[in-house]
């Protein structure tokens, strides 16, 4: 039996304890400072009230005041659930309370800047707990089209997991590999972390259909905008191809279920698709957010903000190319700076 620390109570974090759990692990889940309404009513039903399932027995609970006691059993491997905004602050947390070096799993999704140059989350960890001078960390990551709620519900899922330790991933596939969740295996952590946070910065447009589709006039014949969803989707694809291979990542994941399985789940039905819909109708993205959206986070656009003025200078020095990016630059012109949203059919 192992012991697994899930650090973050959200939605995803919480729905990853149960593969384990189930398989018999002990499994700790502590919660952030953000976290607090949830953990004291796990703490007091044992429910999760966003995921409205009972988690399993073998779930122990913490609040984040609590971390240092659930680290006192030394944890064999550690999961960060937090959201982006909130890894620099694991880190600060964790680096403290380590002995030495544990395997780390992000389920977080998003980008990293440093300076002039575009980081993935496990370059930033790693980083970021050395300076605790506890050793070398080997950090992976996990990505694909996982729905917390489906997860939760035990329904069967398909997720690949980048780590750069082949005989430890096998190890780590044992703790988690129950008969619902589905692990395949990569050694691009590069090109999984594009796909993971780039698929909710991509979402933005092709939930952009659906809104256009409720300004214009109904039609005889009810037709909808599946075409031009359809074409968003592959210039999404497209450009988080190219921004992979930039990273020197591969395609193999961008084509994968790290990146067209993963956009495609997140445009069913998510946050990230109901902004595309309100900048679709004709809304700027200051006004949905204010409006529509005020107490939801939004990753793709939360990205956009982080990212955005980097890659705008990237395509001013022409380190990348502005015109293979046009879908790209559309998105940020919409949440960095506020414009109204409309595709560039001639640009793609």
């Amino acid at each position: 039996m192992a012991i697994i620390l899930i650090l973050g109570a959200g939605a995803m974090g919480s729905a990853f304890s149960f593969p384990p759990a189930d398989l018999g692990h002990e499994v700790m889940l502590v919660g952030t400072h953000l976290d607090q309404e949830i953990i004291r009513e796990l703490k007091k039903s044992g429910i999760h009230p966003k995921l409205k399932m009972k988690l399993p027995d073998q779930v122990q609970v913490f609040s984040h005041e609590e971390l240092g006691a659930a680290m006192i059993c030394q944890p064999d491997v550690i999961i960060l659930g937090v959201s982006s905004a909130g890894v620099a602050w694991a880190v600060q947390a964790l680096g403290p309370l380590l002995e030495q070096p544990v395997p780390i799993l992000l389920l977080t999704k998003g980008l990293a800047v440093e300076e002039d140059r575009l980081m993935i989350l496990p370059q930033f960890v790693a980083g970021g707990l050395h300076g605790f001078g506890i050793g070398q960390f080997t950090i992976g990551a996990v990505g694909g089209p996982c729905i917390a709620g489906e997860l939760a519900a035990r329904r069967d899922t398909s997720v690949t997991i980048a780590y750069p330790d082949r005989e430890k991933f096998y190890w780590l596939n044992s703790l988690f590999k129950a008969p619902y969740y589905h692990i395949h295996y990569t050694t691009d952590l590069a090109g999984l972390e594009i796909c993971a946070a780039m698929k909710n910065f991509y979402a933005l447009a092709v939930g952009y259909p659906s809104g256009y589709l409720d300004m214009t006039d109904q039609l005889q014949n009810k037709a909808q905008m599946h075409n031009l969803s359809a074409g968003l989707f592959t210039q999404s694809i497209k450009e988080m191809a190219m921004l992979a291979d930039w990273m020197e990542g591969t395609s193999e994941n961008v084509y994968g279920l790290a990146g067209i399985g993963d956009l495609y789940v997140t445009c069913q039905d998510g946050r990230n698709s109901r902004m595309g819909k309100l900048l679709g109708s004709g809304m700027t993205y200051s006004t949905a957010k204010k409006e529509k959206m005020p107490d939801d986070t939004v990753e793709g656009a939360e990205l956009a903000l982080k990212i955005g003025p980097l890659l705008e200078h990237l395509f001013q020095k022409e380190i990348l190319d502005k015109k293979k990016y046009p879908l790209a630059r559309i998105i940020i012109d919409a949440i960095c700076h506020d414009a109204l949203m409309q595709i560039p059919w001639a640009l793609f």
